[in-house]
């Protein structure tokens, strides 16, 4: 018994591996014969599979033309890279602290000022005023310090007129207690009458009390000193009070001229001359900005905060501020803070810089590019970063040896700006493909051609 069978082959490569034997099989039984519609497909894969393995030969017969650089050992700077945003090294809000109106505008808005510009005046007639009436409370007290002064002396003299008074009736006092004794002996011999001897000791008992009485008048007149010195502290405390009224009053007045405390750049006016000001209102009259120097605030992941109090150990870090269209000149500052803490919502750590900004390319709000330098890493090997490309296995670079292309496995460091390091793998002048790296394939035939810069260099000689 014998048969046809037909089989159209819609997958040559899969459905004729599988197809094929056991058709085979049948075939040498005699009972079945084959016919295979699909041999053509079974052709053509045979021929893509040669045509594959002569292009890969091609590949590596024929030049691919290439550029290269040159792996080079230097010292290269390790950088940290971020966005920062310019902040001013101080703000001062300019409010007025008396009340009146806005006599006089001194500046133009953004305008730079220094220390000590004269920036308002605002109407001092009250001040001035009440400064007058403090000098002429001063002149009064005065002239009352010099009458308590008077009175100290009148009182003083007093007292000594006192102590004078009771040193004649003292005398006088003892006189008539001597005869009062003698007439009291002569009544006893009876040489005077009674009467006589009670006249001289009424006398004596006179003058004991007119002693007594001139005493009284001393303690009186040294009280009366006492008050008159009591008197004179107490106009020259009046004098004390009027001299901290009259500074009071000269600071009140000071107020009504306003002068600029920084130097820096002046904002938008709020008010305009003849507008009333009210003393510490809401809103300042003016806000000035300093910013020489200026500060530029960024960030860092916290990972980083080891290698950055490793090397800040060492001395200040530079920072580098990069404007925006303005990248070849970088504005050179210092590292001069770093947050006590870190950011638990990002991660991150703040620092800022300081920049002299003597050109004043730095604006408070800009965004700029920032380069904090950490170390220089000596003697290490880099390369065009557009050399080093990425497989499956790894990083890996392709070297040029007698116009061979080489497949080199590498391990790269950090990326310093157009260049990477390589720790594994190159030795310095040896050369890599930097531009054709797609057309080619391990031992291929290059061909090295110029740079641009080259070319441009020839076509100029």
């Amino acid at each position: 018994m014998r048969c046809l069978v037909s089989v159209q082959v819609t997958k040559p490569l899969f459905l004729a591996a599988q197809i094929v034997p056991r058709f085979h099989s049948l075939i040498q039984g005699g009972r079945f014969c084959l016919l295979i519609l699909g041999l053509p497909y079974l052709c053509a894969a045979c021929n893509a599979s040669e045509a594959q393995s002569s292009k890969e030969a091609a590949g590596k017969n024929r030049s691919v033309p290439v550029v290269v650089a040159t792996a080079t050992q230097k010292t290269i700077p390790i950088l940290l890279t971020a966005t920062g945003t310019v902040e001013s090294y101080s703000t001062v809000s300019v409010k007025s602290q008396v009340g009146g109106q806005l006599t006089g505008v001194y500046f133009q808005q953004g305008q730079d000022v220094k220390k000590g510009n004269l920036l308002f005046t605002i109407d001092s007639r009250t001040l001035q005023a009440a400064l007058m009436q403090a000098n002429a409370a001063k002149a009064k007290d005065l002239a009352l310090v010099k009458q308590a002064q008077a009175n100290v002396i009148k009182a003083i003299a007093q007292v000594s007129q006192a102590k004078a008074n009771v040193a004649k009736d003292v005398a006088q006092a003892t006189n008539a207690d001597v005869q009062a004794q003698r007439y009291a002996g002569l009544l006893k011999q009876g040489a005077i009458s009674k009467e006589q001897a009670d006249q001289f000791q009424t006398t004596a008992d006179a003058q004991r009390a007119t002693v007594n009485a001139d005493r009284d008048g001393v303690a009186n007149a040294q009280a009366a000193v006492a008050a008159a010195q009591a008197d004179v502290q107490n106009a020259q405390s009046a004098v004390v009070a009027d001299e901290a009224a009259i500074d009071n009053a000269k600071v009140q007045l000071s107020y009504s001229s306003i002068y600029s405390p920084i130097a820096g750049r002046t904002g938008s006016l709020k008010l305009n001359r003849g507008n009333l000001v009210q003393a510490n209102a809401t809103d300042p009259l003016i806000t000035i900005s300093q910013i020489q120097p200026i500060y530029v605030n960024f960030s860092i992941p916290q990972r980083l905060l080891p290698d950055l109090k490793k090397y800040s150990v060492k001395g200040n870090l530079e920072v580098d501020a990069l404007p925006p269209k303005d990248t070849e000149r970088p504005e050179r500052g210092k590292l001069t803070f770093v947050d006590s803490g870190v950011n638990t919502q990002t991660g991150t750590i703040q620092l800022k810089g300081t920049f002299a900004n003597n050109d004043e390319r730095l604006v408070p709000g800009q965004f700029v590019n920032v380069v904090l330098k950490l170390t220089e890493e000596p003697n290490v090997i880099t390369v065009p970063t557009q050399a080093v490309q990425s497989g499956q296995q790894g990083s890996f670079v392709f070297v040029v040896t007698n116009n061979k292309a080489e497949v080199r496995p590498v391990t790269v460091g950090d990326a310093v700006e157009n260049e990477t390091v390589i720790k594994q793998g190159l030795k310095p002048g040896e050369q890599v493909v930097t531009d054709g790296q797609f057309n080619l394939v391990a031992g291929a035939t290059v061909q090295v051609k110029p740079t641009v810069g080259s070319q441009r260099q020839e076509a100029n000689q």
